[in-house]
């Protein structure tokens, strides 16, 4: 009764005694994930002379369609997406990689290199935060 309760209360969840740590850490972690703004899902992204159009899986700069690979295509979305959010190494390889464990890898990095290099102009938006990660930046 006092679980019914709780929920039509407004609580998010409820557990009741005794509980698993791990069931505890599992429920914390997906309140904190539902509780994340959300990401903003468009069709196409336009930033000045940078375009991604997500349904047709093509980036131009400038006009000009820019040859990228399946994996630099889903990290300029998802940094695109999240503008001027920072979104450090290990959240990219959850969500462009979907790596579960966390391991200490420069893929990020190399793959952030190829990018800016293939962007020219627009790599500009593509932004450092040193030891922490990346953020997609509106100058």
């Amino acid at each position: 009764m006092d679980r019914v309760l709780g929920l039509e209360l407004g609580a998010d969840d409820y557990v009741v005694k005794p509980f698993s740590p791990r069931e505890l850490a599992l429920r914390v972690k997906r309140l904190l994930r539902s509780g994340q703004p959300a990401e903003e899902k468009l069709d196409r992204i336009q930033w000045k002379e940078l375009c991604v159009d997500i349904p047709r899986h093509q980036a131009t700069v400038k006009g000009k369609t820019i040859d990228l690979t399946a994996t630099e295509f889903k990290l300029l979305t998802v940094l695109a997406q999240r503008r001027g959010r920072v979104q450090s190494r290990e959240q990219l390889l959850q969500d462009v990689w979907e790596y579960d464990n966390l391991i200490d890898t420069r893929t990020v990095d190399t793959h952030m290199r190829r990018l800016r290099e293939k962007l020219g102009p627009a790599a500009k938006y593509l932004d450092t935060v040193r030891g922490v990660g990346y953020r997609f930046v509106e100058e």
